[in-house]
């Protein structure tokens, strides 16, 4: 089944299960068993000594954030950071690090079982949101800092590679391998394709057990749930012509406008939140002339696989009918209206249920620094295992930051509270791993 999903995935057309917000009401979020477990783990000599690592590097932690932010990481220009991020890699210990086909930075920490035994991945994304040329020079302000892009993700990978050199640092050995990842393709119409690379031709593929991204910017925040995507580029053509000697032909901007009006008009659910975005427009070549072409971008997103695919056939219908409105109300004498729909991002709802091992272990980690973990949904990178049914959460880079994908992003970077954070993800990581 999971082979059959991937095909599905990287074909652009996965139909996972139906993620309603039943899954998060599961309980318990965590036993005692796991609290226990969490507990045992934390009192051990070698994960104290990590704890210490973490605290005496705290100052390196906040300059790789300031570092790693200032190297420019556009949608799809990603190679120069991964450069970069490869070299802390290696300087930090972990082995057989490589940058992989689609741009991944891998780097593995070894366990004590076989070599082809299942592994936990940990990742955080290298790309930011913003556009090539971005100012990206890192603002301090008493304990925050200002950049475009400073904490989504930068600062999860600062917190991943704060995590690998505690690891080094203390001797920690797990029974399963960890594989840390600076991935790609995580913003905008990267479509996730460094994870698609990672779960359908990389060469872990096959043996990742469990998947953890850091990539949230509150304590409390444990996303289990992945918000799935459909995103179309729909561009209209026609005959085009001149404004006024060509008046009464039809005009592609007509059925994209007549999209536009009908899309809003469709019903969605509330609950499972289910949206839809007319977002970006283009087109035309002159204000004396009926365009030839126009184009538009649609966003559409919901929690559940279900409603995420019947709400993509009403869009898909919506276009159809509008193309067909225009072609017969104006002349076609030299010409029809046709729309192509070109998907340009295809992102699979999915969810780790609260009672999986994953989410209860790391509920617990959480509640060892009294912390209540915040289960919730989002569309992150591990959208993708989820889709695949591996079980897969997003955990926090740092306590807190806000106006993220804004250019007066900003990150805290408070010692006790990001302390805590690396705290708390460094327990769930070497639960998952068989750390006991």
């Amino acid at each position: 089944m999971k082979r059959l999903a991937l095909c599905a995935i990287l074909a652009g057309s996965i139909m996972p299960a139906s993620v309603t917000a039943a899954a998060q009401a599961t309980a318990p979020v965590h036993a005692p068993g796991d609290t226990r477990l969490i507990e045992a783990i934390k009192a051990r000599p070698a994960v104290r000594a990590a704890f210490a690592a973490l605290e005496a590097e705290h100052e390196q932690w906040v300059e790789n954030i300031v570092a790693l932010t200032e190297i420019p990481a556009p949608p799809f220009k990603e190679a120069a950071r991964a450069k970069a991020y490869a070299e802390l890699f290696r300087a930090a210990g972990l082995t057989d690090v490589e940058i992989d086909e689609a741009g991944n930075v891998l780097g593995l920490r070894r366990g004590t079982g076989k070599s082809n035994d299942k592994l936990v991945v940990v990742s955080a994304h290298l790309d930011t949101v913003f556009p090539e040329g971005t100012p990206v020079t890192v603002r301090r302000e008493d304990n925050r800092l200002y950049a475009p892009g400073v904490g989504d993700d930068t600062a999860g990978l600062a917190t991943q590679l704060s995590l690998a050199k505690a690891l080094v640092a203390s001797k920690i050995s797990t029974p399963m391998d960890i594989l840390f990842v600076g991935d790609v393709g995580e913003e905008g119409l990267g479509d996730l394709r460094g994870m698609k690379q990672l779960f359908g031709k990389g060469k872990y593929k096959d043996r990742i057990a469990a998947f953890f991204s850091i990539d949230d910017s509150s304590l409390d925040g444990l996303t289990n749930g992945g918000v799935g995507s459909k995103r179309y580029r729909l561009i209209f053509t026609g005959p085009g012509g001149h404004s006024f000697g060509a008046f009464g032909l039809v005009n592609p901007m007509t059925a994209m406008s007549q999209t536009v009006v009908d899309l809003y008009k469709i019903p969605v659910p509330k609950s499972p939140k289910t949206t839809f975005s007319a977002s970006v427009v283009g087109g035309g070549s002159s204000v004396n002339a009926i365009p030839r072409e126009v184009w538009l971008e649609v966003d559409m997103r919901s929690e559940s696989a279900a409603e995420l695919a019947a709400l993509e056939k009403a869009v898909l219908a919506t276009v159809d009918r509008a193309v067909v409105s225009e072609n017969s109300t104006r002349s076609t004498k030299d010409g029809a209206i046709s729309v192509e729909k070109k998907m340009v991002g295809d992102r699979p709802a999915g969810s780790t249920a609260a009672d999986t091992p994953l989410v209860k272990q790391t509920a617990a980690a959480y509640a060892a620094e009294g912390v209540t973990a915040r289960l919730s949904f989002s569309s992150t990178d591990a959208n993708v295992p989820m889709g695949l049914g591996i079980p897969a959460i997003t955990i926090p880079r740092a306590a807190k930051g806000e106006r993220g994908h804004s250019t007066d992003e900003w990150i805290d970077i408070s010692a006790p509270e990001s302390l805590k954070v690396k705290r708390m993800d460094l327990l769930a990581i070497l639960a998952a791993a068989g750390y006991r």
